[in-house]
């Protein structure tokens, strides 16, 4: 038992957490060398799929769709504090980074995460089955959320350019908490079956009974939970350090500074990507899909609120409003949701176009 405990204590999964805090306290506010940086970057890498394992403990006591939902806000506090981070030390060049990354993460999530669960589902299920009822009502409210906070203000007049007015500001955040808190009651209360597993046609696995096998102790879950807070701020710490580099890449490859929002979001969406794929891999679409979907809805609905109140001391614009080519490539998202979702069922074709709605936004980010 002792031995058992002291092998837990020595795991990679125990021992990375507190390695990047440490390193994360060694290399803060410094210049690093390029050998340094890449060590940033490889602990970082390791923090974030320790942070996966740990949400994935406690996901597993807590069940689901609770445990979509500890991973979903897990991640969108990564999001949030590093926007946040680098907004406010950036200055002026930081304007749109919020709309950038807040973007990103919803066309990561619908089109990137969801394709890659139904096609892995489907390749190996035959057929990706999940609950339409529920991947439904989530889109919708990301359609809606994403809608008010990133459309309107191309459109509104109080202020030039693609800018919301503080009152607008402030009915847009009030407008995201309302429709993120509504989506969490009724996923976790009162209709909380729309967002259960279900299994896939012609399969006798039952994806309800994995709930209720080896699930971690208290202890267990507890100390996952400490761990899993541990990693997120060691992630985020580490992230703001490896943030120069990172723009002095996307620079030197002469890319638009928007990719930066990009490459932020494709970073602290990895967890959820790994835990939505292995969902899809253990016939669990409706976990990928509750992942995929709560994730979108939190990077919008609890970002936006949160530089809402930020933009109180921050300087110069706070530019939210998407443009052209991102808006059609948003609504074309919407509409082939809303057609993968409401049969309740998908094959690999589903899949494909997804990531190839992905592969397109990737693309015009580099190429606009």
């Amino acid at each position: 038992m002792a031995a058992e405990k002291r092998s837990v204590l020595l795991s990679w999964t125990t021992l990375l957490p507190v390695l990047a805090l440490v390193l994360l306290a060694a290399t803060w506010g410094r210049n690093l060398p390029l050998v340094l940086e890449i060590g940033v970057a490889l602990v970082l890498a390791g923090a974030v799929l320790a942070a996966v394992h740990h949400a994935e403990v406690v996901a597993h006591r807590v069940g689901e769709p609770f445990g979509s939902l500890v991973l979903a806000v897990a991640v969108t506090i990564i999001e949030v504090a590093l926007i946040v981070t680098l907004t406010v030390s950036g200055g002026p060049e930081t304007a749109t980074l919020a709309r950038d990354t807040v973007f990103a993460a919803a066309m990561i999530t619908c089109n990137g995460i969801v394709g890659l669960s139904l096609l892995l589902g489907a390749r190996r299920y035959g057929l990706a089955v999940f609950n339409a009822e529920g991947s439904g009502a989530a889109l919708a409210t990301v359609a809606t959320v994403a809608t008010m906070s990133l459309v309107l203000p191309t459109f509104t007049t109080s202020r030039p350019g693609p800018e919301f007015s503080s009152a607008q500001l402030t009915f847009a955040a009030i407008a995201s908490l309302v429709l993120y808190a509504a989506f969490v009651m009724t996923q976790t209360v009162r209709h909380r079956a729309f967002f259960l597993p279900v299994p896939a046609a012609g399969t006798d696995d039952s994806p309800e009974d994995e709930d209720e096998a080896e699930q971690p102790t208290a202890r267990e879950t507890l100390t996952s939970l400490g761990l899993l807070l541990v990693a997120l701020v060691a992630v985020v710490g580490l992230a703001k350090v490896e943030s120069p580099a990172i723009e002095d890449a996307v620079r030197a490859l002469g890319f638009p500074q928007s990719f930066v929002g990009v490459v932020i979001a494709l970073l602290v969406l990895l967890p959820e990507t790994i835990a939505a794929a292995r969902a899809a891999l253990r016939n669990r679409i409706q976990t990928s899909m509750n992942l995929a979907f709560g994730s979108a809805l939190a990077s919008i609905g609890l970002t936006i609120p949160t530089i809402a109140i930020a933009s109180i001391w921050l300087e110069g614009p706070l530019l939210l409003g998407l443009g052209s080519t991102q808006m059609v490539l948003l609504a074309l998202t919407v509409v082939v949701g809303a057609l993968t979702v409401v049969p309740g069922r998908a094959t690999r074709l589903q899949g494909v176009v997804h990531l190839v709605l992905l592969a397109g936004f990737l693309f015009l980010a580099v190429a606009p």
